[in-house]
């Protein structure tokens, strides 16, 4: 791979795998025919489990000079976050019986076992109980190599049916309810996190309007004003750079109208601190209610 294809499929900026390679010595591209960088399969997977220990708080120092095996047993063991710890085993062993699915291509399998649980649950509690654990399972599969960027595909665009469908069939909002605009900032192609936030929003009665991912800032800000937007919500995943984050949010934080206001919501890798005024993060999906209580409050109709 070139290293855009990298950047792209890591998470790890050009910059960052530059550094890497002045500091620690890892990775250690060869160059084609036209002096670029050109990384092999292996490097790739290794950078993979990299990300995954940096988002744990392993510093690249600490680790980089492990070999990849070394690397997954702590990969591994970071998985093991409190909030995985805290599943009932009941629910573990469902959303392993789904990520077999995904692993042994049944799709058809897997579409009638999430349309039961959506039936069974209702939309929101399926995204919080169902989807969110299965996104964590198969990001960390993926992260350590045991499963295919196919078979993440496969799930994504199952998963992305089913929730369009569903909120297609989600009642028409009010004459003037909130009108939410959601989007991501470039780079980020992370399309599901942006879907199930939509989901939340038209639950509670949102007139909701997606750009999709990867809008630039100057776009977000004419669609906003154009569609009269009551509030802008950008999706984050945890592969999105913090520094490139937190400076795109202050970008659009300043062009939007005071009046008009800025959510950020999922694994949003910038620091609270640096979140200035008039950017309210929501860390989970069911933070999006309350949310809407408190800017109701705020923003009295009639």
């Amino acid at each position: 791979m070139n290293i855009a294809a990298v950047e792209r499929d890591t998470g790890l900026s050009k910059d960052t795998l530059r550094v890497w390679e002045r500091r620690y010595g890892f990775p250690a591209p060869q160059r084609d025919a036209t002096g670029q960088r050109i990384y092999t399969a292996d490097d790739v997977e290794k950078l993979r489990v990299a990300k995954r220990l940096l988002d744990h708080g392993y510093r690249p120092g600490k680790i980089l000079g492990f070999t990849a095996e070394r690397m997954l047993q702590m990969a591994d063991a970071a998985v093991l976050r409190p909030a995985a710890r805290a599943e009932a085993p009941r629910e573990g062993a469902a959303v392993d019986a789904l990520l077999a699915l995904i692993k042994t291509h049944r799709v058809e399998e897997l579409r009638r076992q999430l349309g039961q649980s959506l039936l069974r649950l209702g939309l929101g509690g399926f995204i919080s109980e169902v989807v969110a654990p299965l996104n964590a399972r198969v990001g960390d599969a993926w992260s350590r190599g045991r499963l295919e960027i196919f078979e993440e595909h496969l799930y994504t665009e199952c998963i992305q049916g089913i929730l369009r469908n569903a909120i297609t069939g989600i009642p028409r909002p009010g004459l003037d309810p909130p009108r939410v605009l959601l989007t991501t900032f470039p780079r980020e192609t992370h399309a599901l996190g942006l879907l199930m936030a939509e989901a939340f929003f038209a639950l509670e009665g949102c007139g909701c309007i997606s750009l999709g991912v990867q809008t630039p800032v100057p776009d977000i800000v004419r669609a906003a004003a154009l569609k009269k937007a009551d509030i802008v919500a950008l999706s984050f995943s945890e592969a999105v750079n913090a520094n490139q984050a937190g400076d795109g949010i202050a970008e659009l934080r300043a062009q939007l109208p005071e009046a008009m206001e800025l959510w950020v919501g999922g694994n949003c890798p910038v620091p609270d601190r640096r979140l200035q005024s008039g950017v309210e993060r929501l860390r989970l999906l069911t933070d999006v209610g309350p949310a809407l209580v408190r800017w109701r409050k705020r923003h009295p109709r009639g």
